[in-house]
């Protein structure tokens, strides 16, 4: 690994210096992650039991100015810099994400700032973005094709639906139906949410509808893997889209209610991606 100064001298400067991650020397910011990534390995030998996709290590790109270093597995359990590139494109502040990373031979990458390695929780949120990346490593594109609202996008050339797609969320029609649908799976009537669901399928354009089961698909495993690693560190559950005012990031939380409860019928639902989707489907 690139030990370019003692870890131990790394922590004593940060303290004393008192600087965001950012704020770092680019030496001290590579000898810093190493550290926090031998961390982060051991919290994923224990909670790789979890789900199947968490036996696999993805490449982590950590944000540095306007650039990306690039953390990538070598062996089992062992992270190296293995590259420092430019930004493929201008990287929001913050970013939590994961994508096929063009300066990286389009692996799917979990891209992050430092901060997300230093706060709690931070690394089960890198856990849910390995999710995503097994996904488009398995079942994603695959699902893909049977999607209109895909199919649409992919003509317009429009390869950011999956976060710009313009859904009603502010529709008092939708949110009627919608939160009586949670309220239902957090209740666990399932003949309640079963048709509440089929309530908000009739009522959305197809493409809207399309859109929320893709996303509560998608984002939905990925949250309810991230929840059950935060059971098992003792932080507190991630919450995030279940108020009002709604947009994206409510499929999330929705998408999870609904695994949690088709995985209380069958346990390895979750496990079998491309059976959960169905599963979903139907519902």
């Amino acid at each position: 690994m690139y030990k370019l100064i003692n870890v131990t001298t790394a922590l004593l400067l940060l303290a004393s210096l008192k600087l965001s991650a950012q704020d770092l020397p680019e030496s001290l910011l590579i000898s810093r992650t190493d550290s926090l990534l031998e961390k982060f390995v051991a919290l994923q030998e224990k909670v790789h039991d979890i789900h199947p996709c968490l036996d696999e290590y993805q490449p982590i790109a950590v944000v540095y100015e306007d650039s990306l270093l690039i953390f990538d597995f070598v062996s089992r359990g062992t992270y190296e810099l293995v590259k420092k590139t430019a930004q493929p494109f201008p990287l929001p502040e913050g970013i939590q994400a994961s994508f096929p990373l063009s300066v990286y031979d389009n692996k799917p990458t979990c891209i992050i700032n430092q901060n997300t390695l230093e706060r709690s929780g931070g690394f089960a949120t890198i856990l849910h973005e390995f999710i995503h990346c097994c996904q488009y490593n398995s079942v994603e594109m695959q699902l893909k094709q049977e999607l209109e609202i895909y199919k649409g996008a992919t003509k317009e050339n429009d390869y950011s639906w999956e976060i710009t797609h313009p859904f009603p969320y502010n529709d008092s029609v939708f949110i009627y139906y919608y939160d009586r649908y949670k309220q239902a799976l957090k209740s666990n009537d399932i003949k309640s949410a079963k048709k509440l669901r089929a309530e908000i399928k009739d009522y959305l354009d197809p493409n809207d509808y399309e859109y929320m089961l893709w996303e509560e698909w998608k984002e939905g495993l990925a949250r309810y893997v991230e929840n059950k690693i935060r059971q098992r560190m003792e932080v507190e559950p991630n919450n995030y889209g279940s108020e009002k005012p709604y947009d994206r990031v409510a499929f999330y939380y929705s998408g999870g209610l609904l695994i949690t409860q088709l995985a209380k019928t069958d346990p390895q639902l979750p496990n079998d991606m491309g059976g959960l989707y169905k599963a979903m489907k139907d519902f």
